[in-house]
């Protein structure tokens, strides 16, 4: 019997997990959860992808509006109309995550960029990849043909073998979705430049978009993948992502009791309550609302003063102040709306 090998219809890529981005298809909102949210420069809307501009204002939010195969999407919406000097959003991947495509080495490999488009303003908008130093991009145009309906978009990146590139839990590759940084923050279109660059030279529709109040951009299925063509996008189930979100973000809500101590010594009291998987570092732990006693995030007994919160290493996060009793302690999120919460934040 003879066995016939068949290719993957029409790509080079390998099987397995293949998707480097995480949360392409817009499953995890932890921060906004659906609620159409103002959103400032540097900061997240749904996992991961956070969001950059001067000079003009947004709101982004999880909606359910996709192409066949998808059920979520993220929504962004111009509700300012200054030329901006710069407005893209984006995701930073962790170096250990992108060692394999082998960026700055001779055996540097291919990858391909692919995601579902939708928008209000048709035209010719652009993306960047770039390394964490920022001093090396590969700008790409796309055109978004029709307004208002979805379509696929892809896009190969050549090797690149000189450059810095981080191969730690740092900044390895930076994926930049350009909607409107005028000239002197792009370059020519399909090659590696040196430079800072959010997109690609004559990305007219992008910046039509950014200055149009009110026109609305739509991305869901985003992936990249090593090879010169896209595949059919890697689902993966609700819970992986999420534990994937968790690594760089994770929100303590929910009622009852966060953090207990049976015990005190010398007016001290630590309890800890871990992280649901290790994050990238050490997160930065801060409190979201002021509906508990003391002006914060938390209700608390027998606490000679409001508690005070830290990462304990990459996996817990410890709270702490002196006991003003031998009574039993405890410390809860007063979150009787979903106003108050505990971040644990390890972003790139």
């Amino acid at each position: 019997m003879t066995l016939i090998k068949v290719k993957s219809r029409g790509t080079d890529n390998v099987s397995g997990r293949r998707n480097i981005i995480i949360n392409g298809a817009m499953q995890i909102s932890q921060r906004i959860g659906t609620t159409a949210t103002a959103i400032t420069g540097g900061s997240y809307g749904l996992d991961r992808w956070g969001m950059y501009y001067d000079g003009n204002s947004y709101t982004t939010q999880q909606v359910v509006d996709a192409p066949a195969g998808f059920y979520n999407s993220m929504k962004l919406t111009v509700t300012g109309t200054t030329t901006p000097n710069y407005s893209f959003f984006g995701q930073r991947i962790e170096g250990l995550n992108v060692n394999h495509i082998g960026l700055g080495t001779a055996n540097c490999q291919s990858f391909t960029v692919s995601f579902y488009v939708k928008s209000s303003v048709a035209g010719v908008y652009s993306i960047s990849m770039t390394n964490g130093a920022g001093d090396l991009a590969y700008p790409v145009q796309y055109t978004i043909n029709s307004a208002n309906t979805w379509e696929r978009k892809s896009m190969t990146i050549a090797p690149i073998t000189s450059g810095t590139w981080v191969k730690d839990n740092t900044n390895g590759l930076y994926l930049r979705m350009n909607l409107g940084s005028p000239s002197g923050r792009t370059a020519a279109a399909n090659g590696w430049r040196s430079g800072n660059f959010d997109g690609a030279d004559g990305s007219t529709g992008a910046v039509t978009w950014a200055t149009t109040s009110g026109a609305t951009f739509y991305m869901t299925g985003c992936q990249i993948e090593v090879g010169t063509s896209a595949s059919d996008f890697e689902h993966r189930s609700h819970g992986e992502e999420l534990s994937l979100c968790q690594r760089y973000f994770y929100r303590f809500t929910g009622h009852g009791i966060l953090f207990y101590a049976d015990y005190y010594s010398n007016d001290t009291m630590i309890s800890k309550e871990s992280l649901p998987v290790e994050m990238r570092v050490n997160p930065t732990v801060t409190t979201r609302g002021t509906g508990g006693s003391g002006g914060t995030a938390f209700s608390y007994t027998n606490l000679a003063a409001t508690p005070t919160l830290n990462a304990s290493g990459k996996t817990g996060v410890a709270v702490y102040r002196g006991v003003s009793s031998a009574a039993r302690t405890y410390i809860h999120i007063y979150n009787t709306t979903a106003d108050y919460s505990v971040d644990a934040n390890a972003e790139l």
